[in-house]
């Protein structure tokens, strides 16, 4: 008989938990400028996401969030230190959504798949399946303009859950949207890693998305970003913004933020 695995459970999904990490990054450190008159942005940067985790990295503005987001993504390289991402390339959302407008929703959605080999007869029903699971089934035909911004940025999700990557880096998707709106994508976006196996790296500055959403919050420094402090957050799912428990944790964290930003001399 074959040995039972240890698992655990993320979300729905179980993975064992000797599962290689979805990325690691090992004494990362990353500067810009000439030799000699580098700045360094990252410093001795050292974090795990678990296959099927969602991780929210949060810190001031400037602090080095979307840089490290890029070097996971393989758009620049380190300055030193080690990125490996045994699942291959990662999907990449950005904040602005990037769809092309001369072409469909469900257009936009191909092309990523066209670009991952996926044959043409099988191209449009598969982007109609993801239009369907993030809640825009029968909008294939529609242009960019005809979307509004939440729309948009569920195209965009669904064009990067395309690519069929086990890991989905998400650099503040949600931050131009209204309230409203960002609660019910924060609900959508939750409800789609549950369902899946994803394994999510998610940056932001806003302290309750950060809350809402993870299981773990990484919080860098200010320049140049070093992990400062992680939290598990185990609050159960489904959660929402103005929960007493997402509250609670976010007051712990904004003041620890507040003393990264102090201790940096930033206003």
């Amino acid at each position: 008989m074959a040995p039972a695995l240890s698992t655990e459970k993320t979300g729905t999904a179980v993975v064992p938990q000797d599962a290689p990490a979805a990325v690691r990054l090992h004494h990362v450190h990353k500067s810009f400028g000439r030799p000699g008159a580098a700045q360094p942005v990252l410093d001795d940067i050292t974090l795990d996401v678990r296959p099927g985790e969602f991780v929210c990295l949060l810190g001031a503005s400037g602090c080095g969030k979307s840089t490290l987001l890029n070097l996971v993504a393989g758009l620049d390289r380190p300055t030193a230190g080690t990125i490996e991402v045994p699942g291959g390339r990662p999907a990449l959302m950005f904040q602005e959504h990037a769809l092309f407008p001369w072409l469909t929703a469900g257009r936009n959605i191909e092309l990523a798949l066209r670009l991952r080999g996926v044959p043409r007869a099988e191209r449009r029903p598969e982007a109609e399946r993801l239009l369907d699971l993030v809640r825009l089934g029968g909008s294939y035909r529609k242009r960019v303009h005809e979307l509004s911004g939440g729309m948009r940025q569920r195209v965009a999700l669904a064009r990067a859950l395309a690519q069929d990557s086990q890991l989905l880096l998400m650099d503040e998707p949600f931050a131009a949207l209204d309230a409203i709106t960002r609660d019910v994508l924060h609900h959508e976006l939750t409800r789609i890693w549950s369902e899946t196996s994803l394994s999510v790296l998610f940056v932001t500055h806003n302290v309750r998305e950060a809350v809402r959403l993870a299981q773990r919050v990484v919080l860098l420094s200010s320049r140049p970003g070093r992990v400062a402090r992680e939290w598990e957050v185990d609050i159960p799912q489904p959660r929402r913004i103005e929960d007493a428990a997402v509250a609670d944790l976010s007051v712990e964290i904004t003041e620890e933020l507040r003393g990264e930003i102090r201790r940096h001399g930033q206003h």
